[in-house]
């Protein structure tokens, strides 16, 4: 009888949930109007006992392929553990430091460097984890390689369950956001300042859209490399 009362309750604190929520839609742009994908845009409500219906994963990959980190943007959320997977059949030395340039002294001794061998014919690709528990100076952590030059990600570190990543039409959306005032953060990798919060007004039901003009200018699609690399 209890587990059926507290089934109800369950059900019944979802239903109040969605019935005082509505959908967030949020579109990046850059200085020409044009969309930008993989800018991250978090969700700041005042109701802080709300959460989206899907969590950011705990557990997030990211892999090492032809010389790029796939993704390029990783949004993950404080205390996550960071799988690296190194599918190149060289070695990469990977760095991650504070992303704001002025920090990138101090982000090195904060930050992090590993080895990950390459990926031998036949066997399981090489991987290793670190744990993301600093947000703040390390809530955008710039990604390199010491061997090679060229590569460069990010991970995005947020205390806010309610994060995206945009897509390639510059859009992240936020369904079921609750209720009441918020506030949005926008963060671009080439955004040289942090750009201002905005306030919103969630009205349940009602479906809301923000546009939010950047300074920069939408990245080109860089190709892989074809090159294979070389050892370290």
């Amino acid at each position: 009888m209890k587990i059926l009362l507290s089934i109800q309750m369950l059900a019944l604190l979802v239903i109040a949930q969605v019935a005082n929520a509505a959908t967030v839609s949020v579109q990046v742009i850059d200085k020409n109007g044009k969309p930008l994908p993989d800018a991250v845009v978090v969700l700041l409500p005042t109701n802080k006992a709300a959460m989206p219906k899907v969590a950011l994963s705990m557990q997030p990959v990211v892999a090492q392929e032809k010389m790029q980190f796939v993704p390029a943007v990783s949004v993950v959320p404080l205390g996550a553990k960071v799988i690296f997977m190194n599918n190149d059949s060289w070695n990469h030395h990977i760095r991650g430091y504070a992303a704001n340039t002025s920090q990138v002294e101090a982000g090195k001794s904060n930050g992090f460097s590993m080895v990950l061998e390459g990926k031998s014919a036949g066997k399981k690709a090489v991987t290793k984890e670190i744990v993301m528990d600093k947000p703040g100076v390390l809530g955008a952590t710039l990604l390199g390689c010491f061997i090679h030059g060229s590569m460069s990600g990010h991970i995005y570190v947020t205390e806010s369950p309610w994060a995206a990543k945009t897509n390639a039409e510059g859009f992240a959306i936020f369904e079921d956001a609750p209720e009441g005032v918020a506030h949005l953060r926008i963060w671009q990798m080439d955004q040289p300042v942090d750009l201002p919060l905005k306030q919103l007004d969630v009205t349940a039901g009602i479906n809301k859209q923000v546009t939010q003009l950047t300074q920069v200018t939408a990245r080109r699609v860089r190709a892989a490399p074809a090159t294979s690399g070389y050892a370290y």
